[in-house]
């Protein structure tokens, strides 16, 4: 086996590492260790070659050729500045790429309401801030095991059990930088090249399907799925001895009655068959504290860990700390959630009601998280002066962020081109604001709209 590694500049011009036997310019002959292996170099022309043997004498050779690259003007070596294939198949989140262009245009001094990032806009309730507070005091700035501290996994086994109906034990636990790294190294985790993920909207299962990922409440809609649903779901999972559940329960406690929170492990023989991803972030205020925690069975819980054991390494010390204070205040958080979550419901009937109101919108009502997905499309293929073609979701949020100043997310980055997702993570004023300008500023829509729909 041999890879090549294309070098920007020639072999004369590399620095001398160390000495060794017969070394050339630049590079030593020095045999290099790792933990099972070692390398040997060896040389010739423009290239390097490194073999490596193992254990039981098997040899792979790779090789790293030098080359020199010029431009065709003035004879200096050009910088290679090619990106990994991964990178460039991957595209950026839009919701944060529209929140840091929110951000940046309020730095100009552009008075832009950003509704697209998922973040409340309330503070951390003060128990759980004091704990991260009075860890830094205590100096609990060190580093802790990589799946979390006995004391946190510990809490959120009780948590599971109390509220979730769920029994782990804390090696069935594992606690990240968020609840996004936990689905990333569970997805890294148990799916192999050619497998299938499935986000519903809809979907299909085939003999490739791997993991199935479920979020209730959801994020961009804020549905949330019946209990009778998703044991229809669980029937359908356990026909496939290959598939797997991911259940991303991160909006558990904002729900509004009468809608009800089922964990999916809950459900007859789906323990063994799902991930529970989890987290403080959006319950408890706690954004920026990135933490999150992931439950299952303890062999891919394991496998998820020696991910993390090789990136990141473990939560901060201080976050875990405050995790343990935000468990410890109740049942679901209790009043310190509960009264955020007042807020949220007050703001979703608020803007319901307006968006209800405007011509041409659809919209489903959520019940729970703190996000509406309004259908716009009816607005679709009509032409504003100076701006150009309304011709799918994402030039209709940069019409709102240019026209009524209001940053939003186009809902082709859920799947759905025909939506925008709109956070009331914001208080009653601001959103009264932003709704005002999006009124108006569709008034230079309406008429092309209504000709369209004419014609």
């Amino acid at each position: 086996m041999s890879a090549s590694f294309k070098c920007p500049v020639s072999l004369s011009g590399l620095e001398n590492i160390c000495n060794g036997d017969k070394a050339i310019p630049g590079i030593n002959s020095r045999t290099l260790f790792t933990r099972n292996s070692f390398l040997q170099p060896h040389h010739s022309a423009n290239k390097i070659c490194f073999r490596t043997c193992g254990k039981k004498g098997s040899c792979c050779l790779f090789n790293i050729r030098a080359m020199a690259e010029t431009d065709s003007g003035n004879g200096v070596p050009q910088l290679d500045i090619s990106l990994s294939p991964r990178v460039a198949a991957l595209k950026p989140s839009k919701t944060m790429a529209i929140t840091d262009l929110a951000t940046a245009l309020k730095q100009a001094g552009v008075p832009v309401i950003g509704l697209a990032a998922g973040e409340p806009d309330f503070n951390t309730p003060d128990a759980i801030a004091e704990a991260g507070i009075k860890a830094i005091r205590d100096g609990y700035t060190r580093y802790t095991p990589n799946a979390g501290t006995m004391e946190i996994r510990t809490a959120i086994c009780h948590k599971l059990k109390e509220e979730n109906g769920l029994s782990y034990t804390p090696d069935q636990i594992l606690v990240s930088n968020g609840a996004k790294q936990c689905i990333m190294q569970a997805v890294l985790a148990v799916c192999s090249p050619g497998d299938e993920v499935i986000i519903p909207a809809p979907f299909w299962l085939n003999e490739k399907s791997r993991l199935l990922i479920l979020c209730s409440p959801s994020n961009p809609t804020g549905s949330i799925y019946p209990r009778e649903v998703l044991e229809e779901i669980a029937k359908i999972v356990a026909k496939h001895p290959k598939l797997l559940v991911l259940s991303d329960e991160i909006y558990e406690h904002i729900i509004y009655p009468p809608a009800k929170h089922t964990s999916f492990a809950s459900l007859p023989g789906m323990w063994e068959k799902t991930l529970t991803v989890n987290g403080f972030s959006k319950a408890f205020a706690m954004t920026g504290w990135r933490l999150g925690y992931l439950a299952g069975p303890k062999h891919f819980v394991t496998a998820c860990g020696r991910i993390q054991s090789q990136s990141t390494s473990g939560a901060s010390s201080i976050s875990q700390k405050a995790g343990v204070a935000a468990l410890a205040l109740g049942y679901a958080g209790s009043e310190a959630v509960s009264t955020m979550v007042k807020a949220y419901r007050e703001r979703r009937d608020f803007l319901v009601q307006r968006l209800q109101a405007l011509e041409g919108v659809k919209l489903s009502v959520p019940q729970g998280a703190f996000y509406l997905f309004p259908d716009f499309s009816s607005y679709y293929g009509t032409e504003v002066e100076g701006f150009g073609v309304i011709d799918g979701s994402e030039a209709l949020c940069r019409f709102f962020l240019e026209k009524a100043q209001v940053a939003l997310v186009p809902g082709d980055a859920f799947g759905n081109d025909d939506c925008i997702r709109i956070s009331y993570a914001a208080s009653l004023d601001t959103l009264r604001t932003a709704i005002n300008n999006i009124e108006e500023s569709l008034l230079l829509l309406r008429p092309a709209a209504a000709a369209s729909r004419a014609s």
